[in-house]
């Protein structure tokens, strides 16, 4: 065995070591392997950071972005879409951007493929967001509903049979009901299905559906017989064109607001943000490094004015703590957990 060969297998014999410890993680111990998909953002010379994912997050992520450029010293370019938190993952899981928003925690599927191609990642909570359920102004009868009544909405075998309102509830109008809601491509998706009909994707498929939250306020604020769901900051931006349905399961109908969030009431759609960053990326392309950097030291303040619950100050810093060190993986097991509060978020950030 040559000395090269010699020198491969003493390293990798001591990051075997290294990891087997029951300690805290760093850079060493997470070595991501190059494949081609890392390979398609591997350039420690790219000054362009690739956002991607949800739309829900995407309020909180502009803002950041825009706060973060004003600098004259951050002139690199930040490219933001959304493809939603699914669509977001499988190119975050391709190696094809640096960082994923996303509306929930990754999942068992999103975990194998970044497995399969070499992509380690972050997860940094980052907000808490109350999922909204909204109808137009004109709707006068629908100021609460309950989570049965949801379900009995978007079931899958409701499609086709539940089409007006009075068939939710007897003493609602008999006027059809058109239905707006998330994509399957977006987290919102998943979370609100699996929270509401109890199976994550288990969904009516007659229903306007899209991963932009904009397209949805746009159709409900326009559509008297609209009844749809998306994320708190796209309501508290369009106060004035919408109507929001307080909440019933079972403690009385509760509306969405910073406040509820903040003390636990408004369940089972309160919820964690998050975003994802490639530890490649964070590593070798120092913009990539210095955006996420930027963000956590930003987001509480951004999270509120966008119309987010911030989390506690403790929490950002083992955000920090967990992208200094560069540790990765994620503390949720591949599927959301619900009634999650504030503080259960920070103890299991704490367990990471």
């Amino acid at each position: 065995m040559n000395k090269k060969a010699k020198k491969l297998v003493l390293t990798l014999g001591i990051l075997v070591l290294t990891t087997s410890c029951k300690t805290a993680s760093n850079f060493a111990d997470n070595i991501q392997k190059p494949t081609e998909a890392t390979k398609v953002t591997n350039s420690t010379t790219d000054t362009l950071i690739k956002v991607d994912g949800s739309s829900t997050v995407y309020p909180i992520t502009q803002a950041v972005v825009k706060a973060y450029q004003a600098d004259h010293k951050n002139n690199n370019q930040v490219k933001v879409s959304i493809s939603g938190t699914s669509g977001g993952f499988e190119k975050f899981c391709q190696g094809q951007i640096d960082i994923n928003n996303a509306s929930r925690p990754i999942n068992q599927s999103e975990m194998a493929d970044c497995k399969k191609n070499g992509i380690s990642y972050m997860e940094l909570p980052i907000a808490f967001d109350a999922l909204t359920i909204a109808v137009n102004l004109q709707n006068t009868w629908a100021n609460d509903i309950t989570i049965a009544e949801l379900k009995k909405i978007w079931k899958p075998s409701a499609e086709g049979k539940i089409t007006k309102w009075n068939q939710i509830r007897a003493s609602w109008p008999d006027r059809p009901i058109k239905l707006y809601g998330a994509g399957d491509k977006s987290g919102t998706f998943d979370y609100f299905t699996e929270a509401i009909v109890g199976k994550a994707r288990s969904s009516r498929k007659d229903y306007i559906a899209t991963e932009d939250d904009e397209v949805l306020v746009a159709g409900i604020s326009k559509d008297p017989e609209a009844l749809g769901y998306f994320g708190y900051a796209y309501y508290a931006e369009n106060r004035d064109k919408l109507k929001v349905v307080a909440v019933n399961s079972g403690k009385g109908a509760i509306l969405p607001s910073p406040e509820t969030v903040e003390k636990a009431k408004y369940q089972p759609l309160s919820r964690p943000l998050f975003i994802y960053v490639n530890l490649w990326s964070s590593k070798n392309k120092t913009v990539v490094y210095n955006f996420a950097d930027f963000y956590i030291k930003n987001a509480a303040k951004t999270a509120n004015s966008v119309g987010y619950v911030p989390l506690s100050e403790e929490a950002y810093k083992l955000d920090y703590v967990h992208l200094y060190k560069g540790k990765v993986g994620t503390v949720f097991g591949g599927k959301s957990e619900f009634n999650l509060t504030l503080g259960q978020l920070l103890r299991k950030q704490k367990q990471f």
